[in-house]
C-alpha cells in the first residue's frame, strides 16, 4: 500500500540487519493478566466517543477484536503499531488494553509525507479526537524504533510487509522482522496483516504477497509462526487484481501472522 515509504528504514536494515470505557471497565478491573473476551472489546469500540462513525464501520471488516484476541493481547499490555500510518489500529489496541496499558504508533518520516502529508494530518486528528492517554506517537525508523529491547508484549503492521519484500527482497523483509523481535518480550508477539497474493501473479503491481513467503521471512527471523487465512477472508477475491481495483478493494483476502518470539 505504501510502496515508499520504508525506503530509508528498510535500506538500513538490509545492510545492517539481516479511565476505561464502561464497555470494558470491568474486564480491565478484574485481571490484567487474562485475555480480552470479544464481546466486550467489540462493545467497547463500538461505544468509544471518539471514534468516528467512519473508523467504527471498517471494524466490520477489519475485525480488530478477533484479531487482538488470536494475538493474545491483554489488558495492561504494551503494544507497538508498526508503520501505523493515520492510526487507526493504534486506536483500536488502546481501547482494547486499557489505561494501564501503552501504545505507540510508530511511523518512519517517509510514510507521514506520503500523499502530501495525507497520514501526518489523519493521525493528528485522529489520536486529537480520542482521549486515551496510553497512546503515543512515536516517530522513528524502523532501525532505530526509539523503544527499549524486551519491552513489547504485542505488535501489529497490517498491510506494509508486501512493500517492503517486494520493493527491496528478502533480507529487508527480514531484516524488519529482527529489528522488531528485538523489542518483544521473550514470547511476545508480533501480528502481521496483508493481501493474499497469487503465488506465480505480478504481487508487486498488485500490492500483495504470497503468504509462504511471508511465513518463510517469519521463520528465517527465528519466529514461531501460527498462520490465519479464515478470520479476515474477503467476499470473491481475484488474488491477481490489484488491492486498488474498485472491484477489489476493502474486499482482499488477506491472512493474519501470529508470529510469536520464543522464551
Amino acid at each position: 500500500m505504501k510502496t515508499t515509504l520504508l525506503k530509508l528504514s528498510v535500506l538500513c536494515l538490509a545492510t545492517t540487519a539481516l479511565g476505561p470505557l464502561p464497555a470494558l471497565a470491568s474486564h480491565h478491573q478484574a485481571s490484567e493478566h487474562a485475555g480480552l473476551d470479544v464481546a466486550a472489546t467489540k462493545a467497547a469500540l463500538a461505544a468509544s466517543p471518539g471514534r468516528s462513525d467512519e473508523d467504527k464501520a471498517r471494524d466490520a471488516g477489519r475485525k480488530p477484536a478477533e484479531v487482538l484476541v488470536f494475538l493474545g493481547l491483554k489488558p495492561g499490555d504494551t503494544v507497538l503499531d508498526l508503520i501505523a500510518s493515520g492510526g487507526w489500529y493504534s486506536v483500536a489496541a488502546a481501547i482494547a488494553t486499557g489505561p494501564s496499558g501503552k501504545v505507540y504508533a510508530q511511523n518512519p518520516d517517509a510514510a507521514l509525507k506520503l500523499r502530501d502529508g495525507a497520514y501526518e494530518t489523519e493521525i493528528t486528528e485522529r489520536l486529537a479526537a480520542n482521549d486515551l492517554p496510553q497512546l503515543e506517537r512515536l516517530n522513528s525508523e524502523i532501525a532505530d524504533l526509539g523503544v527499549p529491547d524486551d519491552s513489547i508484549d504485542v505488535a501489529i503492521t497490517a498491510l506494509n510487509f508486501h512493500d517492503v519484500y517486494n520493493g527491496f527482497g528478502a533480507p529487508a523483509a527480514i531484516g524488519m522482522l529482527l529489528a522488531v523481535k528485538a523489542k518483544l518480550k521473550p514470547g511476545g508477539v508480533l501480528g502481521l496483516i496483508d493481501h493474499v497474493g497469487d503465488p506465480d501473479g505480478d504481487n508487486k503491481a498488485a500490492h500483495r504477497i504470497d503468504p509462504a513467503l511471508a511465513v518463510a521471512a517469519a521463520e528465517a527471523a527465528g519466529f514461531k509462526v501460527e498462520r490465519n487465512d479464515a478470520l479476515l477472508a474477503g467476499t470473491n477475491d481475484d488474488h491477481t487484481k490489484n488491492v486498488f481495483d474498485p472491484a477489489t478493494r476493502g474486499k482482499t483476502d488477506r491472512f493474519l501472522l501470529k508470529l510469536v518470539k520464543p522464551e
